[in-house]
């Protein structure tokens, strides 16, 4: 547990009044996530999926519009003292002790934070009137503090455990054939206990919160067998004859995908973040902290454990460097990264080499329609970031100089620091264009069949990447394609998908632009492929397994799909995981 350091607040009758304003601005705040939040299962069980795209906006939206209105009512209270440093600090000693027995603990400090740093126009770290992320590691409640059901398995057939654990979890009036559901669900954890658990399942243990995203609804948990634990995701939909149960996660692998950098935010209503958090975290104990709070919605805490995780990386290891990130110069960003930690970091250049027509304006829009967007885990969540000051010492002297020159809007020395006025941090991927070099053909295949999956995942989802180049996506972990690049993104509906004209003898050897007309929203698939710069074993495997998107005809088809109002469906979790049609013999 957390320790709080004791601390002699001021007397200050407008500093006690100050911190419980703010303390009020986060409930406040809070109250209003849930509400979002709560709207989930409702909007889940009569199918009201443009609220829900609705309602996920208006949740990413909420933080900088509840901080803007706790910022006027400190303005009102504070007076001519709402800049007083001195203030703020015995503000914070105060905040502090109303904070000393409530549980999420660091939610609340972020928020102050979020405050002091848009009153101070903070850059770098102020002590006195912030919490200092670097002061603690990274705290969280047990896990078992996550409220949860268990379900003892013992001599009661599994099916029969499945059907309590269903009618108990969500949804009990809403199934269009619960026995079968729950034999489905039996019949398959049965199947698996051999193969993926080990030995005989002795319980389960299910968190009490709903999970939904999107048109999909999880029950997650654990199972217990054999004095081991591992990940238990139920995933449900909603069709027109009711809810059915559509697949089974049992592996750390398709849970952290489900849970992944890549994927939008849960809608889940948890009382006690931390503990669930906690409760992810031993089931996944790889995916870094600040993943599981920013997926859960709580991005701004995903900020914090980020920051903390980069800050404190570079204090304990004094020989880490920052250096340029692998893979080709970008003609947009300048991309830098640490070499022991997966993280980059991406400033926006001063200028852009030919042939970018773009501006700083529209990049920053590209990178707030995806922060707003379905990413259908294909399109990394980048983290915005500002006056970030690294130790000069730390900084490799080619890239400082790199930076210097082309970004000089964005990064500047001061003392002995570099400081970067503005970029974005992601996780760090491996460039596609140099991972298909470095494996084998049949994993280089592998991952061009992928590659070719996730351009149709974006596709589906209303996403045009715009320049389709293997540099602009990376290969994750567990090997998925995602794309990263996103100064010419665009949705389908800006898109007009040609067909490039018949070509004559005489016109072999005239450049193309001499014969067709491009405007600028016009997009010819079938060059695609001649770009790639991949040998021809890979380019043969993209094209038997995805040739159609390379046919200007399959891409008009699905603009014509989604005009109509139609939906494409992405699964988060590959086939294998599905359940079948009926039950399997035992």
């Amino acid at each position: 547990m957390e320790t709080v350091t004791a601390v002699i607040p001021s007397r200050d009758p407008q500093a006690r009044a100050g911190a419980a304003l703010i303390l009020d601005g986060f409930a406040d705040y809070n109250a209003r996530f849930s509400d979002i939040t709560r709207r989930a299962r409702r909007r889940f069980e009569r199918c009201e999926w443009k609220q829900v795209r609705r309602d996920a906006d208006a949740r990413i939206d909420l933080y900088d519009g509840c901080i803007r209105e706790t910022l006027a009512r400190l303005d009102v209270l504070l007076d001519d003292r709402i800049r007083s440093r001195s203030l703020w600090a015995s503000m914070r000693q105060h905040y502090e002790i109303l904070l000393t027995k409530l549980a999420d603990r660091e939610l609340f400090k972020t928020w102050f934070n979020s405050l002091s740093r848009r009153s101070f126009h903070t850059h770098g770290v102020v002590a006195d009137i912030e919490f200092v992320a670097l002061d603690r590691a990274p705290y969280t409640e047990p896990s078992d503090m996550a409220p949860h059901r268990r379900y003892t398995v013992g001599d009661e057939a599994l099916s029969e455990v499945c059907r309590r654990l269903l009618v108990e979890q969500a949804h009990a009036a809403s199934y269009s054939d619960l026995p079968k559901c729950a034999a489905l669900l039996g019949a398959v954890l049965e199947r698996h206990r051999d193969t993926v658990f080990g030995g005989a399942i002795e319980e389960l243990h299910v968190l009490e919160t709903v999970f939904y995203r999107e048109r999909r609804a999880y029950l997650v948990g654990r199972v217990r067998s054999g004095g081991r634990r591992y990940p238990l995701v139920v995933a449900l939909v909603h069709e027109p004859s009711g809810v059915r149960v559509d697949a089974l996660l049992t592996s750390t692998d398709e849970v952290s995908i489900l849970f992944g950098y890549a994927r939008s935010y849960f809608h889940a209503d948890i009382g006690n973040v931390g503990a669930v958090v906690a409760f992810l975290h031993a089931l996944l104990p790889h995916k870094p902290l600040e993943e599981l709070y920013t997926v859960l919605g709580r991005a701004r805490q995903g900020k914090t454990e980020r920051y903390r995780r980069v800050f404190s990386h570079l204090a304990i290891h004094p020989q880490e460097r920052l250096v340029r990130a692998d893979g080709k110069r970008g003609m947009v960003m300048e991309v830098f990264t640490l070499r022991d930690l997966p993280v980059v970091f991406k400033v926006i250049r001063d200028r852009f080499a030919w042939p970018k027509d773009t501006e700083r304006r529209l990049v920053e829009e590209k990178y707030r329609l995806v922060f707003h967007h379905d990413r259908v885990g294909r399109l990394v969540d980048a983290q915005e970031f500002r006056q970030l000051r690294f130790p000069l010492r730390q900084v490799d002297a080619t890239l400082r100089g790199e930076l210097l020159e082309s970004c000089a809007d964005s990064v500047r020395v001061e003392g002995d620091e570099l400081v970067v006025a503005h970029c974005y941090v992601e996780h760090r991927l491996r460039p596609m264009d140099l991972y298909v070099r470095e494996v084998g053909e049949d994993e280089a295949c592998r991952a061009m069949r992928d590659y070719g999956q996730a351009v149709k995942d974006l596709a589906g989802s209303n996403i045009f990447p715009g320049d389709l180049l293997l540099k602009n996506f990376g290969i994750s972990r567990n090997g998925r394609a995602v794309f990263y690049d996103y100064d010419e993104l665009c949705t389908l509906d800006e898109c007009c998908f040609r067909a490039l004209p018949p070509v004559h003898e005489d016109d072999e050897m005239r450049p193309l632009q001499d014969e067709v007309y491009a405007a600028p929203e016009d997009v010819f698939p079938e060059l695609f492929v001649k770009f790639l710069g991949v040998p021809p074993r890979l380019r043969e495997a993209l094209c038997e397994a995805h040739g159609e998107i390379f046919d200007p005809r399959w891409w008009q088809a699905l603009q014509a799909r989604l005009r109509a109002g139609d939906y494409v469906d992405v699964p988060p979790y590959p086939a294998t995981a599905t359940l079948p049609v009926q039950v399997p013999p035992p």
